[in-house]
Parts: C-alpha cells; sequence; structure tokens
C-alpha cells in the first residue's frame, strides 16, 4: 500500500488551466473519488497521477518516491478505462496476461499469476473465452482482472462502470469494493455517479472548474456540505436564500422568504457577518410533513404536485410562491394537490448554511 500526495499541482492546455494549484494526499489503502461535471478537472488528474500528462508545476508523490515526470510504464500503476480496451482476437486469459508478457514475466509465474487473477474477479471459468462471447459485466471484470495482474502500486479508474446498464452498475460497484480491499490497493476512480461515490468510496473529493471544493468521507460531504456546488452536485437539495440574523459557535439564525431558520455552519471556519446573504441546504427527505407547526423551522405551505415511487412520495410543497421538495420516506398515505394546509418541518441539524 502506498499514499499519494499532490503538492500544488498545475496543468495547462494552452491558456486553458485545467488544474489550480491542487494539493491532496491520498492514504494507503484508501478507495478515494474524484466527483464532479464535465470539464472539471478530475479525468486530467487521474491521467497525470498515471503520467499521461505532465504537469506545469507542482509535485505528485507515489509513497515517498517522486513521480511528477516519471513515464506511465515506469510508475506501475493499474489502470481502466471507460472502454473495457480488450483485444478481440485474444482469450480472456491472454489479454490478462499481455501486461505481464510486456514485462517479461517466466512463463510458468505468468500462468499462476493470470489464474489468480480471474479468480479474484471470479472469471476463471471463461479463461479460454473470446471478449465478444461476454457480456458487459464480465468484460468489464477481465479489465479489471489485467489491471490487478500486474501487481499495481495503486490503481486508477476512469469512470469504469459508464457503459454498464444499471443492475450490472450496482453488481460491479460492490465488486470493485471487494476487490480493492482484498488486495490493499490504493485506488482513485473517476466518476460523475453520485451513488456510484457515496455508496463504496472512503473519501471523496469534489472538483469544480480545476478547484477541489472539498474533500471528505461520504456522509460528511453528504450532510454538511460547504459550497452551493457541492449541495447541488451531490444529491438533490432545497436551496433557500437567507439573510444572516446571527451566529453562535456553528450554529446559525437565517431569515428568509419562507420564515426563521436555525442552522449549522456548512464552513465552520468561514463565519459570515451579520446581515449578510448565505443559501440554506435542506435536503428533502430531511423534511417532515404535519399539521401543526412547531417552534421553530416549521414552514406553512400546501402540496403543489405528488409522485408516488412505493418506497418514498416526492412532493411539491409550496410555500409564500417558493417550491419546495418534500420526500416521504416510506408512505402510507400519498398527500394530493392542494390538500389542506400543512407544515413542513426540519431539524436544525439538517438546515446547511452555505456562505456566497
Amino acid at each position: 500500500m502506498i499514499s499519494i500526495q499532490v503538492d500544488q499541482l498545475t496543468k495547462r492546455f494552452g491558456t486553458t488551466v485545467a488544474l489550480h494549484q491542487l494539493n491532496l494526499r491520498i492514504e494507503p489503502g484508501e478507495l478515494f473519488f474524484l466527483l464532479g461535471p464535465s470539464g472539471c478537472g478530475k479525468t486530467t488528474l487521474l491521467r497525470s497521477l498515471a503520467g499521461f500528462y505532465i504537469p506545469e508545476e507542482g509535485k505528485i508523490h507515489f509513497g515517498e518516491e517522486e513521480v511528477t515526470r516519471l513515464e506511465p510504464h515506469k510508475r506501475n500503476t493499474g489502470m481502466m478505462f471507460q472502454s473495457y480496451a480488450l483485444w478481440p482476437h485474444m482469450t480472456v486469459a491472454q489479454n490478462v496476461a499481455f501486461g505481464l508478457e510486456e514485462r517479461r514475466v517466466p512463463k510458468a509465474d505468468i500462468k499462476r499469476r493470470v489464474g489468480e487473477a480471474l479468480e479474484s474477479v471470479r472469471m476463471s471459468a471463461y479463461a479460454e473465452r473470446s471478449p465478444n462471447q461476454l457480456s458487459g459485466g464480465q468484460q468489464q471484470r477481465v479489465a479489471l482482472a489485467r489491471a490487478l495482474v500486474i501487481r499495481p502500486r495503486c490503481l486508477l479508474l476512469d469512470e469504469p462502470l459508464s457503459n454498464l446498464d444499471a443492475k450490472l452498475r450496482l453488481e460491479m460497484r460492490t465488486e470493485i469494493r471487494r476487490v480493492c480491499k482484498e488486495f490493499q490497493l490504493t485506488t482513485v476512480y473517476v466518476t460523475h455517479d453520485q451513488k456510484e461515490a457515496l455508496s463504496i468510496s472512503d473519501r471523496m473529493a469534489i472538483l469544480e472548474n480545476g478547484h477541489i471544493l472539498q474533500v471528505g468521507a461520504p456522509q460528511e460531504v453528504y450532510r454538511r456540505p460547504r459550497r452551493k456546488t457541492v449541495a447541488h452536485f451531490i444529491g438533490e437539495t432545497d436551496l433557500i436564500p437567507g439573510k444572516l440574523v446571527g451566529v453562535e459557535g456553528e450554529n446559525a439564525i437565517v431569515d428568509t422568504a419562507v420564515g426563521r431558520f436555525h442552522g449549522v455552519l456548512g464552513d465552520p471556519t468561514e463565519k459570515p457577518a451579520t446581515g449578510s446573504d448565505v443559501t440554506l441546504s435542506i435536503r428533502p427527505e430531511c423534511w417532515a410533513l404535519k399539521d401543526n407547526g412547531a417552534d421553530i423551522n416549521a414552514v406553512p405551505g400546501r402540496i403543489g404536485d405528488s409522485v408516488y415511487l412505493g418506497e418514498v412520495a416526492q412532493y411539491d410543497f409550496v410555500s409564500n410562491g417558493q417550491n419546495l421538495k418534500v420526500y416521504e420516506l416510506n408512505p402510507r398515505h400519498v398527500a394530493g394537490a392542494g390538500e389542506g394546509a400543512l407544515h413542513a418541518h426540519v431539524e436544525p441539524q439538517d438546515v446547511v448554511v452555505l456562505t456566497a
């Protein structure tokens, strides 16, 4: 296991700055995700780690070794791309063996290591098949075995599940985590799929325009986003503009068009001044619909529209001309449009106050 350290990394393409003085540390054996919208810099960072891009400024260390300008084949990283990139004229076993043959590993060792790699991804029975005889999920397992067989120092994954259907993605995301933890691999995983990241990552970084906005564990990033971009990108949220009434520690009071809220600061290190403009982030599932208002954080209104999805009912809750998304888990009665006067209530710890 190795750590990965990125210090003041800057990468440019002509006049476009793709990465702006990034600083990041990935711990040994960590399954670390890079997320963000298209063009945010996540794939550029991954390819810089792999050695395909050489940065103009900054340094990259694998453990104690600086690899900033080291050729890709000397970094000993395993990489998986969106396309499986399997040789169609080779069998499964031959595809997996390719990297070892290029490294001139003895034939006996190649046979043993290929067998071990295919066993680890549960593809031993398919060793003599050609790639076109495999399903998408099976091809992805072969690509993973090929990355693992060279015994890489770290594993780099570039949206590896984007070409699979929903059911296979669920299966393979669990499988990738199992394999990475079994091999104790430091893994960097690029995706735009927030559910993928929330379900299997140890930590994640959210990028925008070449900057890292936030780094943290899945629950931390989801429940306590530090920027509107993070709150909007990870999951769904109601964003409510308001003005800060006061702050005490991490707790804040905010006035909005739909009422006064008690909440918590998304970034406790940035304490806005009283009277400044802020935005509240409230996850739809954190609201609770009640007939009567509570003492604090209760918004009066009516149901504008509703969608029943079995395990959840999704409501458009209209309050003072503003539409809020309210999700009721395990609904026993689905409210209809315009049904009675209601109050949507939320606990203070679920109201995150974001600065401009």
